[in-house]
């Protein structure tokens, strides 16, 4: 591996944030769930999370730019699972949802653990979702049209969660464990080996400063 790779490997997963994360419903767009993920990853987002009946999530790698390689995708059957899982980890979770009782997107504290909840394309979040969550959030709208296409909804909020955090200074700090850190480093460093790895249920070999793997630590 090169070096100078290696060394971009390294400061990208120094500013990942797994306190905060995208789940998205039913959405079945391509270009859409691209879009979101490289949105994603520009924001540092860790993995997000997808609810789809038909357990899978198509992407378009043109639209994606390969992103979908750096962020981790969780899929689920149905929300309440996604839901239940997430507060057990002890995120709150705003859905872009129209309501009376929703918020304008910049009133949310983007700096404590929080998952962004996005519906389907034609009909958004669910009635049954839309009970589960914290609260509502809204893009105030001063046109015609009263609603943006979800992946650019999902930019607008993210990018507000990312200025808060960069001036809360999150970004300048690592926010994984170094167990986690090293482990998502040889993944993305050797992503076929990895696979072997995990196959094998082997631990990871360590990676020398320059990104090799140490020489005789490989045991697959």
């Amino acid at each position: 591996m090169l070096y100078k790779r290696h060394n971009r490997l390294k400061e990208v997963l120094k500013k990942r944030q797994p306190h905060l994360t995208v789940l998205m419903e039913d959405i079945h767009k391509p270009h859409n769930l691209s879009a979101i993920i490289r949105t994603c990853d520009a924001v540092g987002i860790l993995d997000i999370h997808v609810v789809n009946k038909n357990g899978n999530y198509p992407t378009f790698s043109k639209i994606s730019q390969g992103s979908d390689k750096w962020v981790f995708i969780t899929s689920y059957n149905n929300i309440n699972d996604a839901i239940n899982t997430l507060k057990h980890r002890q995120f709150k979770i705003y859905a872009a949802h129209f309501s009376n009782i929703a918020i304008d997107y910049r009133n949310v504290n983007y700096t404590e653990p929080i998952a962004i909840l996005l519906g389907a394309e034609k009909w958004g979040v669910s009635k049954e979702a839309s009970q589960l969550v914290d609260g509502h959030i809204t893009i105030p709208m001063l046109g015609m049209v009263q609603s943006l296409n979800v992946s650019v909804a999902a930019a607008v909020i993210l990018f507000e969660a990312q200025r808060q955090r960069l001036e809360a200074k999150m970004y300048t700090k690592i926010q994984l464990s170094p167990k986690t850190y090293s482990k998502i480093l040889f993944e993305w460093s050797y992503p076929n080996i990895s696979e072997l790895y995990k196959k094998n249920g082997r631990q990871y070999p360590a990676l020398e400063e320059n990104g090799q793997i140490l020489e005789g630590n490989v045991s697959i």
